[in-house]
């Protein structure tokens, strides 16, 4: 993305703040400016730093597939993140998440729940923030992440996919360095217990009264 627009966002993103029940877009993009994944999510909470959002199931979002149907996990890792994508439909499967975005750090972090709304595990998801637009957060997939137990073990993950990622461009090894030193200091959270690794929000509930978000038809054209 050029660095013009990256001021921009930085400069525009304070604009933007949200009340409980609003909807939100948290859209990942592409350092080259394309538009990746996008998830809908319910506002709990936002202070213009700190954005608490639920994505629920069966929330409709949207993905990137190569022109022949295949979604990145379907393609061998030398594609995976290579090559002419298309934007498709789908759903939000399986867990609820409540995800905390701060608009300055290269990470987030997710609370995966069960369907019976017991707390699963929290997932670091690693990103290079972009700021905000009027529509939600706007972020960079590092693709390395961490995974933390709640008995504060962790493990990295996706590990396997960055030869790959920095091939394709989709981040600098400058990028890629800043990304894991962000892991590591979550991973020293996690080791002592702080948050967002002491229990906080594993007892959260998403508000029943809540209808999913909508996905914006403009989103798959």
């Amino acid at each position: 993305m050029p660095n013009a627009i990256v001021d921009d966002l930085t400069r525009d993103s304070r604009r933007h703040q949200w009340s409980s029940g609003d909807e939100v877009l948290y859209s990942f993009w592409r350092l080259d400016g394309s538009l990746g994944t996008v998830h809908p999510a319910r506002v709990v909470s936002d202070d213009g730093d700190d954005l608490l959002c639920w994505v629920l199931p069966d929330t409709p979002i949207r993905i990137t597939t190569s022109p022949d149907g295949r979604s990145p996990r379907q393609m061998p890792l030398a594609e995976r993140f290579s090559g002419p994508r298309v934007p498709a439909r789908s759903t939000w499967r399986g867990t609820s998440t409540l995800r905390l975005v701060h608009e300055n750090r290269w990470s987030s972090v997710w609370w995966f729940f069960e369907p019976s709304g017991e707390f699963r595990n929290w997932y670091v998801n690693l990103e290079i923030p972009r700021g905000r637009d009027e529509h939600g957060v706007r972020r960079v997939d590092g693709v390395l992440d961490v995974e933390v137990m709640p008995d504060g073990s962790w493990s990295w993950k996706d590990e396997d996919e960055l030869e790959d990622a920095l091939a394709a461009g989709r981040f600098s090894n400058a990028e890629l360095a800043k990304l894991r030193a962000e892991g590591e200091d979550m991973i020293s959270l996690a080791k002592d217990s702080a948050f967002p690794f002491d229990g906080t929000y594993c007892d959260a509930r998403p508000d029943p009264s809540w209808p999913l978000p909508a996905l914006p038809a403009r989103l798959l054209r």
